[in-house]
């Protein structure tokens, strides 16, 4: 008999989490104008809200917190963590931030200026955020297969070139200050992006005197794609194609809290000194002195043995495996989700789930306040919520997928969670004609509005 696949971990340290009821749920959904963000924790019972900074450390990494050198200029836990980046990544230049988004304010603040063009694959929404603050576009330029969800094609997450090019030939190349690869793409399902997709839009790029920057957060995820999926791969090691990776680039900006395997930190690595001086302006006004930027010696030594793990075939093997059963198990169950599954999330699509909600009433946020109520299950929605409104028109933007993320923190759930999770989205599938009416909006921020809108029920 064939032995089973069992996780290259075991448990040490258990935190207890909350059953409600449904009636309970209900009362408390609505206390918090249905929006899943304004949710207490002890309110949910499986958070799958987001993958950043959700889940569990390694004995090394508590070690490391007690090593930790909290020294307010020249840190040893800082010079660790340099070093480890440089090795992972080969960027000489490197900043500490508080967070990923904290990263994108510092080096948006060099590279954006009012009017500038930012193409690039599926902007995050706070990539797209500190863009669009500073009075400039991001043009999606995600290869069409990404808006299929049951498209079969291993790397959704490609930049279409015929896309990009365009957007070259339309704008003064002046107005084009980079192009940023997001890996993996989480907005269009946690999709990955080839080498070779990388190496052409590489070439374009330097041909055009045009940086890369990337948006790194799930770099490691998507480097185990390229390995298991691209040709030539197979034999490489995570950490060999991750660095080659960022060679067709000029710089990154990263969230510790996806593949960093911690709770709370950032960072940028860049290869040109220039502009390396000139972030480290913008971080010692925003985030704190350059060899701490808002994190705390302990954090940075956590955060470098962190990298180190999270870059390990093993490690990542069981992380996607775990996500790749729950989608499984859905697609057995015939709920629509975006395939191939992706590397930190199941992606339902709820243009197919719930059809019968009309898009002006948030049927991907409908979605989720229902798996809520019924499960205690918190995800996010990825859909005409979060695009929010055209910074001209003040007009809905609705985007070609109405999607809920169900993002699974690292190393904190067990089997029997995701066997949970489906069972309660085949009872919401199994009485989806039901669903007639969503929301509608009653408050809303000028930016980035998913965060703290407020809606009633229709």
């Amino acid at each position: 008999m064939e032995l089973p696949y069992a996780e290259p971990y075991k448990i040490k340290m258990v935190e207890t989490i909350k059953r409600s009821t449904v009636a309970q749920r209900k009362q408390w959904i609505k206390e918090a104008n249905y929006n899943l963000f304004n949710l207490s924790s002890d309110k949910v019972y499986i958070d799958l809200l987001t993958d950043s900074g959700t889940g569990a450390m390694s004995d090394k990494q508590w070690g490391a917190l007690m090593e930790g050198d909290e020294s307010y200029a020249g840190s040893q836990s800082f010079l660790k963590l340099k070093s480890t980046v440089q090795k992972i990544t080969g960027f000489e230049y490197f900043l500490p931030t508080h967070q990923g988004r904290a990263a994108e304010n510092v080096l948006f603040s060099v590279l954006v200026k009012e009017g500038d063009i930012v193409p690039g694959n599926s902007h995050f929404d706070t990539t797209k955020g500190h863009i669009e603050f500073r009075k400039a576009k991001a043009v999606d330029c995600t290869i069409n297969e990404a808006f299929d969800t049951e498209d079969m094609h291993p790397f959704k997450g490609n930049i279409d070139l015929d896309k990009l090019k365009k957007v070259f030939s339309e704008n003064p190349i002046e107005k084009i200050p980079f192009v940023i690869i997001t890996v993996t793409n989480n907005s269009s399902g946690g999709q990955p992006v080839s080498m070779e997709n990388i190496k052409a839009v590489s070439e374009f790029c330097k041909s055009n005197k045009v940086p890369i920057i990337f948006d790194s957060a799930r770099f490691a995820e998507n480097a185990y794609f390229v390995k298991i999926r691209e040709e030539g791969y197979q034999d490489k090691t995570i950490k060999e194609i991750a660095k080659e990776m960022f060679s067709y680039g000029e710089g990154m900006t990263m969230s510790s809290k996806k593949d960093g395997l911690v709770n709370m930190g950032g960072f940028i690595a860049l290869r040109d000194e220039e502009i390396f001086k000139k972030a480290t302006v913008f971080n010692i006004m925003y985030e704190g002195f350059i060899t701490y930027g808002g994190m705390s010696g302990r954090d940075m030594a956590a955060l470098a043995v962190g990298l180190n793990e999270a870059t390990e075939y093993e490690y990542l093997e069981s992380r996607i495996r775990q996500v790749v059963h729950l989608g499984y198990k859905l697609i057995e169950f015939g709920v629509p989700v975006q395939h191939p599954i992706g590397g930190h999330a199941i992606f339902i699509d709820a243009n197919k789930f719930v059809p019968t909600i009309p898009r002006d009433e948030y049927r991907a946020q409908a979605l989720a306040i229902e798996l809520y109520i019924i499960g205690g299950i918190r995800g996010v929605e990825i859909g005409t919520v979060l695009a929010d409104r055209d910074p001209f028109t003040r007009k809905n933007r609705y985007p070609e997928l109405e999607l809920v993320r169900l993002a699974i923190p690292r190393r904190t759930y067990t089997h029997n969670h995701m066997e949970y999770i489906a069972a309660a989205l085949k009872n919401i599938f199994d009485s989806r004609s039901e669903a007639k009416s969503g929301y509608r909006i009653i408050d809303e921020a000028p930016i980035m509005r998913h965060f703290t809108v407020k809606f009633e029920k229709i």
